[in-house]
């Protein structure tokens, strides 16, 4: 039993379905309906580097304390928030930074290699698209505050091209002339409709004999150092010989009730989708200084970004979603934010912003697959492989042990 319907739990369960296991997908919701329903679409592989680095520290007063920064915590929720906080602190040390940084980009080496695979025997190679993702300086300033990100591409040998102007405009005319610099990352590709994904996967899982079911856990039968039955809220009873955890920001809930603590929060995410932005756009753009993202995807154009610590209950403040499109039409001058609808998810984020994937340290024949933080999409593929290798008994291509669960 996968539980977590969303694109890293998807994946896996295919993939597991794939090579021979009989396998129940269990959401509490319709597949692809959490954060896979709204994420920003892009393939990014360059954006592995740990939240909790130098640059970001920097200028993390200035957001906090800025009501439309780019970070916002709840007054509410900061007693709460402070442990993960901690943790957070405690992955900013140099040597440690380092060691994370080895972890990120060892999947996101390989993300192509998967991704591509998974795409070609489901046929869904036209979901990717050909374009990359260019990042936007105005001037000298901007671009050097950025420095230490694109030092550490190419550090890992990412590839990215520094770009001019008029060669800007070349390759995206919408964008305003304020902005003398760029960078193209030709890998960071973007996905047609992320949601659409999801559900096509879920289709070929069906197909391969999978079976989907819809309910809330409640909570889990365990004797001695194994899981035998997963209870719903509606008093239903599904027997499982194994259990694999990916409900994004929600798997801390469960693995709580497994006697298993994981430090994860949840990143909550705002976007607006817009069908008729009366501009084209063939490349996704980011712009550091002003975090946010565009992305041509869905049948139109999504303005997304920003960080709210507030927890999983809180209501939905689409102000943030309002400032995100206020700053892309700083990018976009001619952007009309017309047949737009506000989404808000939430990112499932641990302090250290590298992945848990592996088993349980506590029950035998449990696995977790969560805290991929704005990752997920472009872990997707890569998680799959990687945890069907594990469940599986197959020796994985890379080290697992940085992703483990008891590693904090």
């Amino acid at each position: 039993m996968v539980v977590g319907a969303g694109i890293i739990g998807t994946t896996i369960a295919y993939q597991l379905q794939r090579r021979g296991e009989t396998v129940t997908l269990l959401d509490r919701d319709e597949p692809g309906r959490g954060a896979s329903y709204g994420n920003m679409a892009s393939i990014a592989v360059t954006e592995f580097m740990p939240a909790s680095r130098p640059g970001i520290w920097a200028q993390m007063p200035k957001w906090l304390l800025d009501p439309e920064g780019p970070v916002r915590v709840r007054p509410g929720y900061m007693p709460k928030l402070l442990p993960w906080f901690l943790r957070f602190l405690a992955a900013s040390r140099p040597s440690k930074l380092r060691e994370l940084e080895s972890a990120g980009a060892a999947l996101c080496g390989r993300v192509y290699e998967d991704l591509d695979a998974l795409l070609k025997e489901t046929g869904l190679e036209h979901m990717l698209s050909a374009e990359g993702c260019l990042s936007l300086y105005t001037d000298e300033a901007e671009f050097r505050a950025d420095r230490q990100h694109i030092e550490i591409l190419k550090r890992f040998g990412f590839r990215h091209e520094i770009l001019g102007g008029n060669a800007i405009r070349d390759l995206e005319p919408a964008l305003t002339r304020k902005i003398g610099k760029a960078v193209l990352f030709p890998d960071n590709r973007s996905v047609a409709d992320p949601y659409k994904l999801v559900i096509a996967l879920t289709e070929k899982f069906r197909f391969l004999g999978g079976v989907i079911v819809r309910g809330a856990v409640e909570g889990f039968d365990h004797q001695d150092d194994s899981v035998s039955t997963v209870t719903l809220g509606d008093g239903r009873a599904l027997k499982a010989d194994k259990i694999v955890l990916a409900a994004g920001a929600f798997t801390a809930r469960l693995s709580a009730l497994l006697g298993e603590h994981i430090p994860l929060e949840t990143e909550r995410g705002y976007h607006t989708q817009i069908m008729d932005p009366g501009v084209s756009m063939r490349h996704s753009i980011i712009w550091p200084a002003r975090a946010f993202m565009v992305t041509p995807t869905a049948g139109g154009i999504r303005v997304g970004g920003t960080v709210e610590m507030a927890g999983l209950d809180a209501p939905p403040d689409y102000r943030r979603a309002k400032v995100l499109v206020k700053r892309a039409k700083e990018a976009l001058p001619d952007l009309q934010a017309r047949q737009a609808t506000e989404w808000m998810g939430h990112r499932p984020a641990l302090p250290d912003t590298v992945p848990v994937m592996g088993g349980s340290a506590r029950h035998r024949n449990v696995w977790y697959a969560t805290g991929h933080g704005h990752l997920g999409l472009t872990y997707a593929a890569t998680t799959g492989r990687l945890m069907a290798d594990l469940i599986t008994g197959v020796d994985p291509p890379v080290d697992m042990k940085p992703y483990r669960v008891d590693r904090f």
